[in-house]
């Protein structure tokens, strides 16, 4: 690393930036211009740190859309002066802002990676520091001079995932991500292990774009045992609905009985897309094994393949504000943008 190297920190919020008011003893967030002072070991980097933090702060809870493009155009506009990018954001939302920056940033060619912590940085037992520190020498790393992972990534307790891959995994433990269908793009220990096969670097380099279109006319319509046709068809008849994640069973199963597979075809041959995602953890769709699965097929639905559903989700409202018809919406839906689908 050369001391002309710089990374931008940006705090958006979340557990991760909270210390402990002396008087009271409650936890408050701190002053991020600060961030030397509550993580010295940061300042033993050979490379500059800048910070900048949202106000107002915001709950990960609480994130919209706005939010990803007020995150999207900062990057946009800071690009230029800084080799990486740090996004310290709360977990519950994370994999979902992760996923919308990759669809968002197109043409990335810098690290932009998000992390957080489980325990504020201000609790003796934080795992806060590690996850910053860790993420602060990613984002400044380079391999034979070019940015070591030009991707929109998640570092969680000494894994780095592609961030369109990955999944929240545990309220409770420090290993709070998993990237069930995609394995770790790097993993620290003693040093830190670059997995290279498994790293998107752009064949042809070219400059950023930003997309800021997005459509919230979407659902995610998650299926169970028992769920009527009444039910689906009060989501798939919404007014100005464009598209639906369908959370399936397995490989992409459904129920086929009659009601359920009607309500389904109606909205896509009025133009809506539906976008079939598994329930399991691991595993991808494969809407031709089963003749549940090619119920769905007929209906007019389109396999997600091993998308996850936060990547499913932010993709088809990112797709679905830029795409001018259905046809289009489903050609990017079934098309790897930034390796958030099995080619």
């Amino acid at each position: 690393m050369k001391r002309d190297t710089a990374i931008l920190i940006i705090y958006t919020g979340g557990t991760i930036g909270m210390v402990h008011e002396p008087v009271s003893g409650a936890l408050v967030p701190f002053n991020f211009d600060h961030i030397l002072q509550q993580v010295p070991e940061l300042r033993r980097f050979d490379f500059r740190i800048d910070t900048l933090t949202f106000s107002p702060l915001i709950d990960s809870s609480e994130i919209t859309p706005e939010n990803w493009i007020k995150l999207a155009a900062t990057i946009t506009e800071k690009y230029n002066s800084y080799n990486g990018f740090v996004i310290l954001h709360g977990t519950d939302t994370m994999a979902y802002t992760a996923s919308a920056l990759s669809f968002m940033l197109r043409n990335l060619y810098k690290p932009v990676i998000l992390t957080g912590s489980q325990l504020p940085i201000g609790v003796l037992r934080t795992d806060g520091k590690e996850n910053l520190i860790t993420s602060a020498e990613i984002a400044a790393s380079t391999i034979n001079g070019k940015p070591a992972v030009p991707e929109v990534c998640i570092y969680f307790e000494n894994r780095l995932y592609r961030g369109n891959r990955t999944t929240k995994l545990s309220a409770e433990h420090f290993k709070a991500f998993e990237s069930p269908n995609y394995p770790p793009l790097a993993e620290a220990g003693i040093d830190i292990k670059f997995n290279s096969d498994a790293i998107l670097y752009p064949t042809v380099r070219q400059n950023l774009k930003l997309v800021t279109s997005y459509s919230s006319d979407v659902a995610i319509l998650k299926l169970f045992p028992g769920i009527t046709a009444r039910l689906a068809g009060r989501i798939l008849e919404t007014p100005r609905l464009k598209g639906v994640v369908l959370e399936s069973y397995g490989a992409g199963n459904a129920p086929t009985h009659k009601d359920f597979i009607d309500k389904i075809a109606a909205f896509c041959n009025k133009g809506g897309v539906v976008v079939n995602v598994t329930q399991c953890f691991r595993g991808s769709v494969n809407q031709s094994i089963y003749e549940t699965g090619r119920a769905l097929t007929s209906a007019g639905v389109i396999s997600g393949n091993d998308m996850t559903t936060e990547a499913a989700i932010t993709k088809l409202m990112i797709v679905a504000g830029s795409c001018p018809g259905k046809e289009e919406i489903e050609r990017l839906m079934k098309k790897p943008l930034c390796g958030e689908i099995a080619v």
